[in-house]
């Protein structure tokens, strides 16, 4: 059900050494580093991410958490968007391709009623082209 999910840290430098000590005696480890945002597990997946809220997107009142729900393909994805759209969510960004996270992840993003982002997301669509 939950693919992965994230929280923003108010105290950026302190909430790094926080996570990196905590998760490192459970052995999970950075697998992904973006600088404001970082990305915790094992085996090269990351399941918890945490990101600096002075980075822009991240800042604001709610102090939004993110989940994000696997799907079984690219339809559900977008059935998933759909019915978030029908049921008054806010888009954050529609169903596509984000090469930048992998080849083959398939995500949209909406806002859920209470501020926070959720994402729907596939794992093996095929590349664009």
């Amino acid at each position: 059900m939950i693919d992965h999910f994230g929280i923003n840290c108010a105290d950026w430098e302190r909430s790094k050494a926080f996570y990196d000590s905590v998760l490192g005696v459970l052995g999970y480890t950075r697998q992904l580093d973006y600088r404001v945002a970082i990305g915790y597990g094992r085996d090269g997946k990351p399941d918890f991410w945490i990101a600096d809220m002075s980075a822009g997107e991240a800042a604001g009142p709610n102090r939004e958490v993110h989940f994000a729900f696997r799907a079984a393909d690219t339809d559900a994805v977008q059935a998933f968007y759909d019915a978030a759209l029908a049921a008054g969510a806010e888009s954050l960004h529609a169903p596509r391709l984000w090469p930048e996270y992998h080849p083959g992840y398939f995500g949209a993003f909406v806002r859920d009623p209470d501020g926070n982002n959720i994402e729907a997301v596939f794992h093996g669509a095929p590349p664009a082209g």
